[in-house]
């Protein structure tokens, strides 16, 4: 039986990559583990039908100063033996990293079971899991062409494996599920599980000037509801949208987001008109704001900084998106973007077979 490990966690964003591949590795009949933290979002996400989970001891590569940062180090080195421990039970054919704190120790774990490993890094510069994994992998997937370059001969531009429910939405639907009739523009505001709080204040701050012309469907994020704007015209704002949220995308005319780079490649893939409003360098490692820049150059979406973001900026920059939203889907729609779901699953094939032959 073909056997496969899947790690990566901290984020929604190390889990989606697998949760697109997971349902062809299953028709390929592999038998999936995912090794993930004790109490992390990967472990909640992971909890599907065909994929046993095991949980280590994980530490957080922080970038700050913080107490925890001491007891880190002996964290990671006993996730490290439960990981390696784990493989040598498992004894799996491949290992696929998507990166996060967790994915670390088990990569070299792979490494030392003589296990290949392929990486997959969504951003354009690689994250510093990701870059303390690279001795240990075999390839290193990117969903960035800049990135794959700068990796060298391990480096493969394989685009970002993306779910296919996402190119299964309809436009009627969606208009249903949110209860408008798709008369005005729809712009769609998304923040990721959290919510981006700088942008949900000055969007909400700008509804007098934006809703005349457009209608504005707001995923603020889990507990940033505004409980005063719940009975506002064409102001529907939810926490967040998970079966219905295909329908949702294909019914949205515009995205204002930030530039988190699975969350822009998806709209890519939709030929979504994108205004980014990155995370700034003093809440990040200013990957977003590289990412952000990327698709500027290209063509794909505008920019508008955080530092420059105010009701009157805001406004203006959204009307200039629109105005200017056909060029822009003219643009994405030139892109010659891999398909990344089909490249990473025949990478992971080729990888393993070559084990075998080997």
């Amino acid at each position: 039986m073909k056997k496969i490990v899947l790690t990566g966690g901290g984020t929604a964003g190390h889990v989606s990559p697998h949760l697109a591949i997971l349902p062809s590795l299953l028709e390929r009949d592999y038998n999936v583990h995912y090794v993930g933290s004790y109490e992390g979002i990967e472990r909640r996400l992971m909890d599907l039908p065909h994929v046993t989970y095991h949980p280590i001891s994980t530490g957080k590569l922080r970038r700050y100063f913080s107490w925890q940062n001491f007891l880190d180090p002996f964290r990671v080195l006993r996730g490290f033996f439960q990981s390696l421990k784990l493989i040598g039970k498992i004894k799996p054919d491949i290992v696929f990293s998507k990166g996060g704190f967790v994915a670390v120790p088990v990569v070299w774990a792979a490494k030392l079971r003589k296990i290949p490993v392929i990486c997959h890094e969504s951003d354009i510069t690689l994250g510093l899991a990701n870059k303390l994994s690279l001795g240990a992998v075999t390839k290193a997937c990117a969903s960035f062409p800049e990135c794959a370059q700068r990796l060298g001969d391990k480096g493969i531009y394989s685009g970002a494996p993306l779910r296919a429910s996402l190119f299964e939405g309809s436009r009627e639907d969606g208009l249903k599920f949110l209860g408008l009739t798709g008369e005005k523009p729809i712009l769609l505001m998304m923040g990721g599980s959290q919510g981006a709080r700088a942008v949900n204040q000055v969007l909400r701050e700008a509804l007098p000037q934006l809703l005349p012309e457009f209608d504005i469907v707001h995923l603020c994020g889990k507990g940033n509801l505004e409980s005063a704007l719940e009975d506002m015209e064409g102001y529907i704002q939810k926490e967040f949208v998970l079966d219905e949220l295909p329908d949702v995308l294909a019914a949205c005319d515009l995205v204002l987001s930030r530039a988190g780079a699975n969350a822009i490649m998806e709209f890519l893939a939709l030929c979504k008109p994108m205004l980014l409003v990155p995370l700034p360098l003093s809440a990040s490692r200013g990957d977003q704001i590289l990412n952000a820049q990327s698709f500027v150059r290209q063509g794909f979406a505008h920019v508008l900084p955080q530092e420059e973001m105010q009701v009157d900026s805001l406004v203006r920059a959204i009307k200039l998106l629109y105005n200017q939203k056909d060029a822009v889907v003219a643009a994405q729609i030139q892109a010659e973007v891999p398909d990344g779901t089909q490249t990473v699953l025949s990478l992971i094939d080729s990888v393993r077979q070559g084990k075998k032959e080997n």
